[in-house]
């Protein structure tokens, strides 16, 4: 599983630009203004804000600093549309923003295509400037917005899955339910040093940083990832009963939150069913079991024998990976069953897959500068390591150096499991 990504020239950022701009667009096409100014918990944000974020970065790290005698649309912005960066000042409350009827949904349009107008120019050349900008935060302000483009999806799925109609996003064939899957397989790795992290001139974000080396001890590696069918088994053996099975943290969790299935998931006369983005359909035994807690994903690898890997093992394993699965490019916006191939299939797309290990820094690591290192580092306790990517991440961001973190309770995301031993 290698990911090349080559550094942008100016007229190659200009052209990305364009191109990442217009994809939040699409995916915000089906939609109608009333479905993007609700918030369906604090962890999400409403599409309205998503698409004035995204924009207020270009905003507030391009044009205001460089793009001489610029005018903001409208000077509030810079504290309406600010996520955590107490670096340019403060943030209107997180949990609240799905309040924030106004501005307009027609608003936020008119505001991405003000910055956009003034952005083209500078990345034309045609923008009076002052100070030119380092090509590295204009790329982290495209990777961003990609990284918003996921989050979009994932808390639009959030958000619709209240709503007793289940509302279909975007439509998706009638696929026949395969069975089960193929069984599993282990690819064995030996024990040795090995290097982790990104290097390279390509982009990749700070807490991919710096390269180093680990000392692994031999370990082996499913070939797929954990499916709805394997998991549906450990719950028809108690699987949420089962004490012995889970993390205090998460046993003490599973009983709070009355967890009796994976998130979406609903026991119905027929069988189980679960909401998608193409609507209520039933789960395919086949499919990798998703949007799962990493408690959920630990006391799965217990009941199952195994263990989680930890992010090192994962990485080294993935630059032998064969086949990927879905992404966010090929708009099926659900996880497929496993691709043909040998070897390890599914480590590029589909679910994210937890690792048992916690989100930190590597040896060595040291976060920008200013405002922009607040961009991951902050986050670096409480979270755990994902690694992979899922069926609603753009495919440039599955690399095997890519670390997404969230807290061990999470299940809105596409995650799921792949077993270690």
């Amino acid at each position: 599983m290698t990911t090349t990504i080559e550094p942008l020239r100016p007229a190659a950022l200009a052209d990305r630009y364009a191109e990442v701009r217009r994809r939040t667009d699409w995916l915000t096409g089906p939609l109608a203004p009333e479905d993007q100014v609700p918030q369906s918990m604090q962890d999400c944000s409403p599409v309205k804000w998503h698409r004035a974020h995204t924009t207020w970065f270009f905003e507030t790290f391009v044009l205001r600093p460089h793009y001489r005698d610029y005018r903001p649309l409208e000077e509030r912005y810079v504290y309406l549309f600010n996520s955590y960066y107490n670096a340019v000042g403060p943030q209107y409350a997180r949990p609240q923003r799905g309040l924030v009827t106004r501005p307009t949904v027609a608003d936020v349009v008119a505001y991405r295509a003000h910055v956009d107008e003034h952005m083209v120019a500078l990345l034309a050349g045609d923008a009076p400037m002052r100070g030119e900008v380092a090509p590295q935060v204009l790329e982290l302000g495209l990777y961003h917005e990609e990284q918003h483009q996921e989050l979009l999806i994932t808390d639009l799925k959030h958000l619709f899955s209240f709503n007793p109609l289940y509302p279909v996003y975007r439509e998706r064939a009638a696929e026949r339910t395969v069975g089960e899957a193929a069984g599993v397989e282990w690819t064995a790795f030996e024990s040795g040093v090995r290097e982790i992290g990104h290097a390279g001139d390509g982009f990749a974000f700070d807490n991919e940083t710096p390269r180093h080396r680990v000392f692994l001890e031999p370990f082996a590696l499913a070939s797929r990832a954990v499916t709805a069918g394997e998991y549906l088994a450990f719950m028809a053996d108690g699987g949420y009963d089962r004490p012995e099975h889970w993390l205090s943290d998460g046993w003490a969790t599973v009983r709070a939150q009355g967890w009796r299935a994976p998130l979406y998931w609903s026991r119905e006369e027929d069988g189980w069913w679960q909401y998608t983005l193409a609507g209520f359909r039933p789960v395919d035994p086949a499919e990798p079991v998703t949007h799962v807690s990493y408690y959920e994903a630990d006391a799965y690898a217990r009941w199952a024998g195994a263990r989680l890997p930890t992010e090192a093992e994962w990485e080294v394993a993935a630059e032998r990976a064969g086949a990927a699965g879905s992404c966010l490019d090929d708009a099926r916006f659900h996880p497929a069953p496993a691709p043909g191939g040998a070897g390890l299939v599914q480590m590029a797309g589909d679910v994210w897959e937890w690792t048992q290990s916690a989100y930190s820094s590597y040896p060595g690591f040291r976060p920008a500068t200013g405002a922009l290192g607040e961009y991951n580092a902050k986050f670096m306790s409480g979270q755990m390591v994902l690694r992979g990517g899922s069926c609603a991440t753009p495919r440039g961001h599955v690399r095997p150096t890519y670390r997404n973190f969230f807290p061990p309770s999470a299940r809105w995301q596409f995650a799921g499991v792949r077993l270690a031993r």
